[in-house]
């Protein structure tokens, strides 16, 4: 989604093989969570010869955070660092409360990031996707 986003111009689409190639990823792998990501309304897609993937402006303010929720759910923000089910407030595991600190974390900078950010910034070659 990062890729797409600094991709994205009006009338830009980006298919699945340079996705792939450019991320360092198996174009089966981005295949399906480009597709699930599109079900979820999360990417827009076209079909066709001028076909593949783009951000409209509503896309551009999803966080990563949002991904990581539809992608793999919310157990990353939710769950027990020893992926314990029974682990809570009343019932801690022995990393509970610190857990719970790095976790509030992760969420907050994932909710931040938002893929207007990585848009907005794609001319800054400060970060990168993948080693070449």
């Amino acid at each position: 989604m990062i890729f797409v986003a600094k991709q994205s111009e009006p009338g830009i689409k980006t298919g699945i093989k340079t996705i792939a190639r450019e991320i360092n990823a198996p174009e089966h792998f981005i295949a399906k969570i480009m597709q699930d990501l599109g079900k979820k309304g999360l990417v827009e897609s076209t079909k066709g010869p001028n076909g593949g993937f783009y951000l409209d402006k509503a896309s551009l303010e999803i966080s990563i955070a949002d991904i990581v929720k539809a992608l793999d759910g919310d157990q990353l923000f939710l769950g027990c660092g020893l992926g314990l089910s029974e682990c809570s407030e009343r019932r801690p595991c022995p990393i509970h409360f610190e857990f719970k600190s790095i976790r509030e974390q992760i969420y907050a900078m994932l909710q931040n990031a938002k893929l207007l950010n990585f848009y907005e910034n794609k001319s800054l070659d400060l970060t990168y996707l993948r080693l070449k």
